[in-house]
């Protein structure tokens, strides 16, 4: 039987918890439909009282309200009690090339999801095959967050690069996404490969822009799940 791919997305989510999540972790909660899956078991474990003493960082207001639904605490990297260091953190990718890298930013979060992977001893994708590519850019567009001054200057720096920009609009509000920080995401396309800690660099050079969605941290875990319901944790060697 094949499944479809909101029971992929809840396969490996539970997948990673079940895995890698310990009690008295300190750990990072990614933001997206596949991430919010790993918080969905997360609260049915510490719930079953499998799993305590959890202190959850989440990336975004989305992440916040799945973790309120569920009964999860909540922390930020500034608190003493994470002191900018987690233990792990598991979060989902748009598209995830042969080496690990990413490209992120799908649910417009990737200011936080980066600061935070970045704080983190193990990073944990998952994601459903069809994530996994050749290069990055083959299907989805990187996405840029700029601050609203910047958006026609930033729009031609990154055209230079060789991108082609469209800003992200909005569904069900009228006008462009706006951010959890204010700010703006533009979609950037690459017709021609690109060299992400190279580009991921020269993006973050144009004035003006906050974040991008090119994740070069490196992954420890990379779980993928497949149609037929089968899931697999491959390890950074």
């Amino acid at each position: 039987r094949t499944m479809d791919v909101a029971g992929i997305k809840r396969a490996v989510g539970r997948a990673a918890v079940d895995n890698l999540v310990e009690s008295g972790m300190k750990l990072g909660l990614g933001t997206g439909s596949t991430a919010v899956e790993a918080v969905y078991r997360l609260g049915e474990l510490l719930r079953a009282g499998t799993l305590r003493d959890i202190r959850a960082v989440p990336t975004s207001f989305q992440t916040v309200v799945a973790c309120q639904k569920e009964g999860i605490s909540l922390w930020t990297l500034n608190d003493p009690i994470i002191d900018a260091s987690l233990d792990l953190t598991i979060d989902g990718a748009d598209e995830v090339d042969p080496q690990w890298r990413l490209i992120k930013g799908g649910g417009a979060a990737m200011l936080i999801e980066k600061i935070v992977a970045h704080a983190s001893r193990a990073y944990c994708i998952i994601a459903d095959d069809s994530k996994i590519v050749g290069r990055l850019g083959e299907k989805a567009p990187v996405p840029v967050e700029v601050v609203s001054e910047a958006l026609t200057t930033a729009s031609r720096g990154l055209e230079a690069l060789g991108g082609t920009v469209e800003l992200r609009m909005a569904v069900r509000k009228d006008g462009p996404v706006i951010t959890d920080h204010g700010g703006f995401v533009l979609d950037v396309r690459f017709a021609q490969p690109f060299d992400p800690p190279r580009m991921e660099r020269e993006i973050m050079a144009i004035p003006g822009v906050t974040a991008n969605g090119i994740f070069t941290h490196p992954v420890t875990d990379l779980i993928v799940g497949a149609p037929d319901g089968t899931t697999e944790h491959r390890r950074r060697p």
